[in-house]
């Protein structure tokens, strides 16, 4: 039997709106959530307990973005992987493994255990298995892991880092695959969920502590979460938003779930049934926490030993 989580109630963070949000990450060390607009290229900073809202522009649609090792961020813009400076705003680009595919752009990413950057791309005209999925090293180099993939999202790893789980959106499918952590390898994949159309389709994944998956789902007004040993829907929580894009735990005890969602594409009759499309939500107290986020294990500082591209973003 699926359970409403009826004492978990969605609470907007500040009035701030996003066309596209994704991709939110708790800094654990200075206790902020940030969070990306896709489509408007922003990263955004919030700091729950100074009130502060800072907004980063990068000038191009951004996929997905992670914390570097020195503090900085490492992200993965529509033109490939580059490094943020999270004071100045300074972007410097590292590669691009895409250059050659401009219908294309990065999507969904995150660090691994072994702190590297992980990120797929999609198709932007929504052509199907046109995507790939990336692995950028503490050197610079880029390695192609994953290929025919339409829309890469969720991502998550199990606490002995041995499993990998996946959402190809289109599918409603969410993959397991083995992990080798020495080599950021790929192996026997599975399909071990599928959601049901009529709760829209699986976008932003995280994992709790308790080795369960939190799955935002677009179109689908609410966050589920999973057993992805038993492959049963533990329970839900109804969102006031249909868009409902990612999640991430966060918080002193990492115990508040932060959860995202977008506007765009919504019609005028949808935005007045939905005012609060595009906030970003939180949930206090779940009842288990997650995990601290992994970083990229390069700093931003030491750019002067990648191959970085001459051409920086203006």
């Amino acid at each position: 039997m699926i359970n409403l989580i009826e004492e978990l109630k969605p609470v907007v963070v500040l009035e701030h709106q996003c066309q596209l949000g994704e991709g939110p990450v708790w800094d654990f060390e200075k206790g902020t959530i940030i969070w990306i607009d896709i489509l408007k290229g922003e990263i955004h900073e919030h700091s729950p307990v100074e009130k502060w809202h800072r907004i980063l522009p990068v000038y191009e649609m951004i996929g997905s973005v992670a914390l570097c090792i020195d503090g900085n961020f490492i992200a993965a813009l529509q033109s490939g992987f580059a490094f943020i400076n999270r004071s100045t705003g300074e972007i410097k680009k590292i590669a691009d493994p895409e250059a050659h595919l401009p219908d294309n752009r990065f999507n969904e990413g995150k660090c691994d255990p072994a702190g590297r950057f992980f990120a797929g791309t999609m198709s932007l005209s929504k052509k199907k298995e046109q995507g790939s999925f990336y692995m950028l090293k503490g050197d610079g180099s880029v390695e192609k892991k994953l290929e025919n993939l339409s829309v890469p999202n969720g991502m998550a790893w199990t606490l002995d880092h041995r499993t990998f789980y996946q959402i190809d959106s289109p599918t409603s499918e969410v993959l397991s695959y083995d992990y080798d952590i020495k080599t950021g390898n790929f192996s026997n994949k599975k399909i071990i969920i599928t959601i049901p159309k009529k709760d829209g389709i699986p976008d932003g994944m995280t994992i709790d502590s308790e080795g369960m998956l939190w799955i935002a789902h677009w179109s689908g007004w609410q966050i589920s979460r999973w057993n992805p040993a038993t492959r049963q829907k533990l329970g839900f929580i109804p969102m006031p938003v249909a868009n409902v894009t990612s999640c991430t735990f966060g918080g002193d005890e990492l115990n508040d779930l932060y959860i995202t969602s977008a506007k765009a594409g919504l019609t005028e009759n949808e935005l007045n049934e939905q005012p609060l499309a595009g906030a970003l939500f939180i949930l206090k107290n779940v009842g288990c926490k997650g995990e601290k986020a992994f970083v990229f294990k390069a700093a931003s500082k030491t750019q002067s030993s990648f191959r970085l591209m001459e051409k920086e973003i203006k």
